[in-house]
């Protein structure tokens, strides 16, 4: 009997026909069940992705709105320490160092304090300082400014730096307003800060009026005071603060709201509200923030550009799409029972496909495993999602000592790892998420990057219980339907990358520990094309040397350069070029001015090298040769000073000579010398000893002293042979001195001897004539004078 003779049945009283229909009618009814739940849960997933944008947007609001509060307290407290470690402040310096800093701040001012006492003295030297009439002002109820009445001392306004140049607060007294002198007060003591009440800033655009002021005092360095030597403030306008950067109110997507906490809940004033219109819903975020001493509410909603540019269709496309699957779904089933002859038939013809497509797939399947095992410096290793292992190639086998027998169907990936430290990753997994993380789910967490990008470092474990640090990086295996089936894990041993990291390391801590023993410091420094420098090295040596943190000089080398002395600074920067372009070694003493070490000498030493890129890089270092300095001065006063009289001696004398003589010729100018031998000045070492003749001397060198000119160089040649130069003097008027030296030795009586007298000979100096024949002429005119009885001034002979 034919198939084809008799209808079948289905569970043996339906018929295929009728059958077809109940299977279609189930299809559709349980396919719109299944569509309500999928728009149901497709509604929650909506909600809660819509929750989670406003909560990220709301989050980096605050974060941003955060730093802003923080910059200002940064800069206020910059322009503070500007102020300490300075001794005077001049206008221009004050503008210099504020301008760069108006940045979301209306103004940046300085108040010193002033006594009654220097009211008059203080207001005249600022009236001349900036160029206008300055008057100590106190601000009346009505906004106006008036004198101020006397008071103990006052704040006024010195210096300030605004944003628009309105009518500027020049001398108005912070103390003579309430709020203003109740900031200060809460501000007096050495490193605090403190804001205003919100108050209503004078001068400004009245969209921008509503603000705060936030003042720091300031303390002289490294001295106790109980009051503070003035105030510098930042005046802060909240919308300027706020809406400066931000998106617009039509293309903003949150709605903010700043409250002031000051008072009870009643009277929190709102400082700042956001010009755009709120969303109806049940989104919103609070926030607390802190600007020095005050606190503030930052409230956040969601706006309606925000809801509108979130709207989801979703559900309304799963209902659609789930009601048409549905309908398809029936018709597709109505369509497959009722021709059940030739869904066989598609089923045997897509089974003969399917074995094509295996026989292809497995030819596939063994050329793959040919490249794998090709690559046996690097382990790959693929898993089905539930982490079993279902290849391992050769450079697998190498490098962990498994078989792929051994491992494909019998080990997991993550029994290749350490066990500690797969544990300890879980753990802190766990504490991370707030919920369990098994093993497996820690390796791949770990190890899955954005895209499959990022490969993790891991401590894998061999067959034989060694260990090797590798590596990893693990991607998902996709189908040709988009479906995760599973992993693919390529793993590169880097022990021996890592023992050179290690070994590198160790060398720099030694380095460091090395440059930390040595006196001075230890530099590489850095000359680019473009004339910027840096310190690409410095040791913490650099800091005790220049009074700077080594990191800073990483970038940039301008603050070393700022600490050398001005009367040095153009012979260093000159000696820095020539050794960059001649490449010779580098050598300089110098001087800094330090903050707290006030003037150093320093001396520095460096070897230059080219760069690839057209600079200059030297090693060196550099030490305080402070005290090497010292002492070469006082050995250069030992050197050159006579030691009984305190004057200079013969050696100083024929330096200064020669120099003179040498400017003399150059320069065309005078230049005269008076020489003086006291007379029988062995008869006072006889008479009275030589311990009076020493107090002869001395009372002799100290009157001649007390009658020259600071030019003027008095020396002894030795006995008592004295020698006067004069530079700039003729022969005439070192004539003259010798005769007012003459008279005040001879006129005033030396005490326990009496009236000590001396002949003088004086010597002007002639165009061509040398040291010798000069002094030649002045012993002549001394000799000349003894020979005419002593105690007289003898002219200059021809």
């Amino acid at each position: 009997m034919s198939m084809h003779g008799v209808r079948p049945k289905m569970l043996g009283f339906v018929s295929e026909e009728v059958s077809a229909w109940l299977v279609a009618l189930v299809a559709l009814i349980a396919g719109g069940l299944l569509t309500a739940l999928l728009a149901l849960a497709t509604h929650e997933l909506y909600q809660q992705q819509l929750r989670q944008r406003f909560e990220l947007l709301a989050s980096e609001r605050y974060s941003r709105i955060e730093e802003r509060f923080e910059d200002q307290v940064q800069r206020l407290d910059g322009l503070r320490r500007f102020f300490v470690f300075a001794n005077e402040i001049t206008l221009e310096e004050f503008n210099g160092y504020a301008r760069p800093l108006l940045h979301r701040t209306q103004a940046y001012s300085w108040a010193p304090r002033v006594f009654a006492a220097q009211r008059n003295d203080f207001e005249q030297r600022a009236s001349k300082a900036l160029g206008l009439r300055y008057e100590i002002l106190q601000l009346t109820d009505s906004g106006a400014l008036r004198a101020s009445p006397e008071r103990p001392y006052y704040y006024p306004v010195l210096f300030t730096q605004a944003l628009a140049w309105q009518r500027q607060p020049f001398g108005l007294d912070l103390l003579s307003q309430a709020q203003r002198q109740d900031t200060l007060a809460r501000a007096s003591a050495p490193g605090s800060m403190a804001v205003s009440a919100p108050l209503t800033l004078t001068d400004v655009d009245p969209a921008y009026a509503r603000g705060v002021l936030m003042a720091a005092p300031v303390f002289a360095a490294q001295q106790l005071a109980r009051e503070p030597q003035g105030y510098v403030m930042a005046v802060i306008s909240m919308r300027q603060l706020m809406a400066e950067g931000l998106p617009s109110a039509a293309q903003d997507n949150l709605v903010v709201r700043i409250r002031d906490l000051t008072g009870p809940d009643t009277q929190h004033e709102v400082l700042f509200q956001s010009d755009n219109q709120g969303a109806t819903t049940t989104l919103a975020a609070s926030h607390l923030l802190h600007l020095a001493d005050h606190d503030y509410q930052l409230d956040i909603r969601p706006s309606l550009a925000f809801m509108q540019a979130n709207r989801s269709s979703a559900v309304t496309a799963v209902v659609f799409l789930g009601g048409l699957l549905s309908l398809m779904l029936s018709a597709l089933l109505f369509s497959l029972f009722s021709q059940r002859q030739r869904a066989l038939t598609l089923v045997e013809q897509r089974t003969g496909e399917l074995r094509v497509s295996e026989q292809s797939l497995r030819n596939t399947h063994n050329q793959l495993r040919s490249v794998l095992d090709a690559a046996t410096q690097v382990a790959i290793i693929a898993t089905s999602l539930r982490g079993m292992i279902s290849t391992f190639n050769a450079g697998a086998e190498r490098m962990l000592g498994y078989t792929s027998a051994e491992a494909v169907g019998s080990l997991t990936l993550e029994a290749l790892v350490s066990p500690e430290e797969l544990q300890q990753r879980a753990r802190a997994l766990s504490v991370r998420y707030g919920r369990e993380v098994s093993l497996a789910q820690a390796m791949f967490a770990e190890t899955i990057q954005e895209g499959g990008s990022e490969p993790g470092e891991w401590t894998l474990q061999r067959k034989d219980g060694s260990h090797l640090l590798a590596n990893m990086l693990v991607t998902a295996v996709l189908d040709e339907h988009g479906l995760w089936v599973g992993h693919l894990a390529i793993c590169i041993d880097v022990t021996e990358r890592k023992r050179i990291h290690d070994a590198l390391a160790a060398r720099d801590r030694l380095l460091d520990k090395l440059s930390a023993e040595v006196p001075g410091g230890i530099y590489q420094f850095s000359l680019r094309p473009d004339g910027s420098s840096c310190f690409s090295y410095a040791s913490e040596g650099l800091r005790d040397i220049y009074e700077i943190e080594p990191s800073l000089l990483r970038l940039d080398a301008t603050a070393v350069f700022d600490r050398i002395h001005p009367d040095d600074l153009g012979r260093v920067r000159t000696s820095i070029r020539y050794s960059a372009e001649h490449l010779t070694p580098w050598r300089e003493e110098y001087r800094v001015l330090l903050p707290l070490a006030g003037l150093r000498w320093v001396r520095g030493e460096a070897t230059p090298e080219p760069t690839d890129d057209g600079g200059t890089l030297w090693h060196g270092y550099v030490t305080d040769i402070s005290d090497l300095k010292r002492v070469e001065e006082e050995l250069r006063a030992l050197s050159v000073t006579d030691v009984l009289t305190g004057i200079h001696n013969r050696r100083y004398f024929q330096e200064r000579l020669k120099a003179e003589l040498e400017r003399a010729h150059r320069d065309q100018q005078d230049l005269a010398v008076i020489m003086l031998d006291i007379d029988h000045f062995k008869r006072v070492n006889d008479q009275f000893g030589h311990a009076v003749g020493d107090h002869v001397l001395r009372s002799l060198c100290q009157r001649i002293n007390h009658r020259l000119r600071r030019t003027d160089v008095f020396c002894r040649l030795g006995g008592e042979e004295f020698m006067v130069l004069c530079p700039g003097s003729n022969v005439v008027q070192a004539h003259s001195l010798a005769l007012e030296l003459w008279q005040g030795l001879r006129s005033v009586p030396v005490e326990g001897v009496g009236i000590v007298t001396a002949s003088f000979g004086v010597a002007g100096w002639r165009p061509g004539e040398g040291a010798d024949a000069l002094l030649l002429r002045a012993d002549s005119g001394v000799y000349a004078a003894k020979q005419g009885g002593r105690d007289r001034v003898e002219a200059e002979l021809p």
